[in-house]
C-alpha cells in the first residue's frame, strides 16, 4: 500500500509542475482523487503548491532568458496578449505574481514577470503564497463536499 500512496506522491510532483508550464492539463482533478483516496492532506498541499510553483519560475526564467519566443510558442500566447499583460507589470509590479495560480493568463504572465526582471525571490514567495492558498481552498471545498456524501 506504501508504494500506491509513494507513486501517487510522485506523480502528483510530475503533474502539478508540468500544468504549470508546457501541458494544457491541471493538476486539480489529480490532487482532488488524491483528498478523496485519503491521501494525507497536507503532503498532498505541499507537494502541489511546491511543484506548481516550480514550474511557474521555470516560465518565469523562459522569460528572464528572453525566450519570448518559446513563451508564444509553448504556451499559446500571442504577442498582444504579452504585450498587455507587459502593461500590468510596469502599474503593478510583482503582486501580480499572486495571480499566477489563474488559468490562462497564469503562465504567460509568469513568463512576462520574468521578461521585465522582476525581482525571483519576491516572484517566488507570492507565487507560492497564492498557489497554496489556492490548494488549501481546493482541499477545504472537496473535504466539505465528501462530508456531505
Amino acid at each position: 500500500m506504501s508504494d500506491f500512496f509513494g507513486l501517487g506522491y510522485l506523480a502528483l510532483m510530475i503533474v502539478s509542475f508540468l500544468s504549470a508550464t508546457i501541458l494544457p492539463v491541471g493538476s486539480e482533478p489529480l490532487f482532488i482523487a488524491m483528498i478523496v483516496a485519503k491521501f494525507d492532506p497536507v503532503y498532498v498541499i505541499t507537494i502541489a503548491s511546491i511543484f506548481n510553483t516550480l514550474g511557474g519560475m521555470t516560465n518565469y526564467f523562459l522569460g528572464r532568458l528572453g525566450r519570448i519566443d518559446l513563451v508564444m510558442k509553448y504556451l499559446k500566447v500571442k504577442k498582444e496578449k504579452l504585450y498587455k499583460l507587459q502593461k500590468w507589470v510596469i502599474k503593478y509590479g510583482a503582486l501580480l505574481s499572486l495571480l499566477t495560480w489563474l488559468p490562462w493568463v497564469g503562465d504567460p504572465l509568469a513568463a512576462v514577470l520574468g521578461v521585465m526582471r522582476v525581482n525571483p525571490w519576491l516572484v517566488f514567495l507570492l507565487m507560492l503564497l497564492s498557489k497554496t492558498v489556492r490548494y488549501i481552498i481546493l482541499w477545504y471545498l472537496t473535504d466539505r463536499t465528501i462530508q456531505l456524501f
